[in-house]
């Protein structure tokens, strides 16, 4: 790798090359137990798949003890185990690497060359705050998450539709949602010609609602191959409306023309052509169908309609008690702050209502309650609510007030050191490479590097695939991931936390010790705050 970071990704690729021709076998280790003994293992059973009932020829354990090569950590040992070859890592030697170059593995990495263009639509963004069904705000985080994913990894982004309705740029504003406001519309005359044009005939006697144009008949379209897959077979035919054509004019807008102040820092080639751009519709269940009717009414009206578009389906969303559909979203969100800040009152009092650092946290909690309410199951699943004050417990290891809390945990160590350090209890923080990471010893602090800070590149690199090659209509995106990643790492700090008291005595002889560890925190704190703003949500300092 050109920045020399270590990556997870590439070790497996080295050890699994060393084993010789054959597919993968090694994996990574993540659970405590295991990763007292090991870091990695090939299992018996894959290895007798490989090399039958012989022994592990003995020129793959020279070629796996000698692992090197860019990306490739450095290894300690390797040895036959009855769960099959255990590999351990170096793990002082990780931990210089890893902890001497914090932002670089905190920091998403950015391709050198620009990657596919994507336009996401997400129609729930047409209606009222007031009209949003909980579904379709799931939806609208799910493409808000995608689109900050997307652009880390190099992705050209255009959100679809710019927001028109005066209502929702507030609501947006309060889930932290980043979403483009409308200026002019785009004109329909073109498509409009093109629906005249194309008109079917209207059965004797029959009138067409008001404010529609005529009938499309799709059904040709559906039979075609490449249009097909995936496709309801009951679609026969569309009522054409000018508010329909005026989504077709702003997909065809956002595929012809893209914000370039977004993207200063990649370069988009003059002369790339529609097709070379995906649309990716991310709808709830109910609107799918008339999503299924869009796609296919833009091929038939536009020639120079982009041929991959995918669809992203959110599950249903449930409410235990309550059918979802007569819960909107702004009363989901109120309920939620509500809670938040009763929660808050019970602990510190209730005259923070009025303060405004205390009304910015309520807001922040509110979100991150939400956001990992909607975004910790995969999009394709059902979700559950269960609207209780235990939802907004910092107790729970599962919700977002657990991960906000930990955030502040974190904010309130170092703010404990750099107070320390000015009466003079605590020297600076030494320059990096002095520090001896010898001294973490703790099977703690080994599970916070090598299952956060290591891994955290490759995952948002995950977080960013989008099967759109695939043959089918809808498409698969791993928007639970972050969520469920940023749990696992509050759970693991936590518990360290708990056991570990890192600001000790101001001895000289435990300073070392205490400097690295506050190393190990600083990237599990810069990780933190990355993955949180994966999600649209600012860090806080104190709950």
């Amino acid at each position: 790798m050109a920045t020399g970071r270590l990556g997870v990704g590439e070790t497996l690729g080295a050890l699994n090359a060393a084993l010789g021709p054959g597919g993968p076998v090694w994996f990574k280790e993540t659970r405590a137990r295991h990763l007292r003994v090991r870091d990695f293992l090939a299992p018996r059973q894959a290895l007798r798949a490989r090399f039958g009932d012989e022994q592990v020829p003995e020129h793959v354990f020279h070629a796996v003890a000698s692992l090197q090569g860019p990306g490739v950590a450095p290894v300690l040992r390797c040895a036959p185990t009855p769960a099959g070859l255990a590999l351990q890592l170096q793990r002082p030697a990780v931990f210089q690497r890893v902890l001497g170059s914090v932002a670089s593995y905190a920091t998403p990495t950015r391709p050198a060359s620009p990657g596919p263009r994507v336009v996401l639509h997400c129609p729930a963004l047409r209606c009222s705050p007031d009209a949003l069904r909980l579904s379709q705000l799931r939806a609208v985080l799910v493409a808000d998450h995608l689109a900050r994913t997307l652009r880390t990894q190099g992705m050209c982004v255009h959100l679809v539709p710019a927001v028109r309705d005066p209502h929702m740029p507030t609501f947006l504003q309060k889930l932290r949602v980043d979403w483009p406001t409308a200026s002019a519309r785009a004109s329909t005359e073109t498509l409009k010609s093109r629906v005249l044009a194309e008109l079917t005939s209207l059965h004797d006697g029959e009138t067409l609602p008001p404010g529609v144009l005529g009938r499309l008949c799709l059904k040709d379209l559906v039979e075609e191959q490449g249009h097909r897959a995936g496709y309801d077979p009951s679609v026969d035919n569309c009522l054409v409306t000018e508010d329909l054509l005026s989504v077709l004019a702003e997909l065809q807008e956002a595929v012809q023309h893209w914000p370039e102040d977004n993207y200063q820092s990649l370069t988009v080639a003059p002369d790339a052509s529609v097709d070379s751009c995906i649309v990716v519709h991310v709808v709830s269940c109910e609107e799918e169908f008339q999503q299924q009717k869009l796609d296919l009414l833009w091929w038939k009206l536009d020639d120079q309609a982009p041929l991959r578009q995918k669809h992203l389906v959110c599950g249903p969303v449930k409410v235990a008690g309550t059918p979802g559909t007569l819960m909107t979203a702004p009363e989901y969100y109120e309920s939620r702050h509500t809670q938040v800040c009763k929660a808050s009152a019970l602990k510190h009092g209730g005259s923070l209502a009025q303060d405004p650092t205390w009304i910015e946290i309520f807001g922040v909690l509110s979100v991150a309650t939400i956001k990992f309410e909607m975004l910790s199951t995969a999009p394709q699943s059902q979700i559950h609510l269960a609207l209780t004050d235990s939802s907004i417990s910092t107790k729970g290891t599962k919700s977002g007030t657990f991960v906000m809390y930990n955030c502040a945990r974190l904010a309130t160590l170092f703010e404990g050191y750099e107070r320390c350090m000015e009466q003079g209890l605590y020297p600076t923080f030494p320059p990096v490479s002095s520090l001896d990471f010898s001294l973490l010893q703790d099977e703690g602090e080994w599970l916070l590097l090598f299952n956060s800070v290591l891994p955290f590149s490759d995952l948002l690199s995950q977080t960013a695939v989008l099967t759109c090659v695939s043959p089918g209509l809808r498409v698969t995106a791993h928007t639970e991931m972050v969520c469920k990643f940023l749990i696992q790492l509050s759970m693991d700090f936590s518990s360290y936390y708990n056991r570990i008291h890192v600001l000790g005595e101001p001895r000289p002889h435990l300073f070392g010790q205490m400097f690295a560890r506050l190393q190990l925190l600083k990237a599990v704190r810069e990780i933190l705050h990355t993955g949180l703003a994966m999600l649209g949500i600012p860090p806080l300092n104190h709950i």
